[in-house]
Order: C-alpha cells, then structure tokens, then sequence
C-alpha cells in the first residue's frame, strides 16, 4: 500500500501551501524507505484526516504540523527512521545545558566572578554539536535517516 499525500485543494494560502509542500516531502522521503504494513496505514490515516479537515487555514496549517510532528515520532518509535540533523538538533540543547552550565559555573568558581558562567555556553554548544553530528552520521551509514529535513 503506497503512502497517500495530500490533496491540491489546501494550497490558497502562501503558510499553507509552504506547510503542505513540507508535508508532501516527508511523505515522499517515507516512500523511498521500506516500512512495516502497519505503519504505512497509521500514516495513511493522519493524511486522511488532514485531508478532510474543515476549519480555516490557519487550523490547517496547526492541523499539517501537528500531524508531521507525530509522523516523525511514529517512525522514530516504531521504525527508527530519524529527519536530517536530528540527533544534531537534539545534543546541540544537551550539550549546552548538560556541558556548557556545569563548564560555565567552573570558570566562574575558579576566577572567583560568577559573571563568567557564559563562557560555558558555546563550549557546551559545541560538544553537543559534534556529538550530534556523529550520531546523524552513524544513522546516515545504517540507512536510518530520511533524505528531508525540517527546515
């Protein structure tokens, strides 16, 4: 059963039409991977109800981004497949809040002013980028990753 995508008509407003193409690519990249029978239904039915959603477009465009969010976390759990740059995006906020704080409040101590806490930051934001970046490139290498990205 091929993934359905989603129909011409929501394509009026600039917003929408922009969040309906992103849709579609998503759509199209999980078409070029090989996923379970179940998990190609679920996503049929989330373009379903898209498509017949009957609000306004600004609910619509809520409506598409919502539904691409929980696509993404469908095939994450049940398949493992991952978007471009996700661990990246990931780690870059672990990296700042789990390295770059804790570095920060070093700097701090040892130089005896707390204004020095910020030095953390970008020491921290780098470590998580470059861990984040190894993991993308390690599921890019198992086949894991989808050919789309969310910008």
């Amino acid at each position: 059963m091929p993934i359905s995508s989603l129909s011409s008509r929501h394509s009026l407003n600039p917003k929408l039409a922009k969040a309906v193409q992103s849709l579609n690519s998503l759509l199209d990249a999980i078409g070029q991977k090989d996923i379970p029978l179940y998990t190609e239904a679920q996503i049929n039915e989330i373009v379903v109800g898209i498509n017949n959603f009957p609000g306004p477009a600004p609910q619509l465009v809520k409506q598409i981004t919502a539904s691409q969010a929980s696509i993404l976390k469908l095939l994450e759990k049940e398949v493992g497949l991952i978007s471009k740059n996700h661990f990246q995006l990931q780690w870059l906020a672990l990296g700042m809040a789990a390295f770059g704080i804790p570095v920060g409040v070093v700097f701090g101590a040892v130089l005896g002013n707390m204004a020095f806490i910020g030095i953390g930051l970008p020491i921290g934001l780098a470590i998580g980028i470059a861990v984040g970046t190894s993991k993308d490139t390690e599921a890019a290498k198992q086949g894991k990753q989808l050919d789309w990205s969310s910008s």
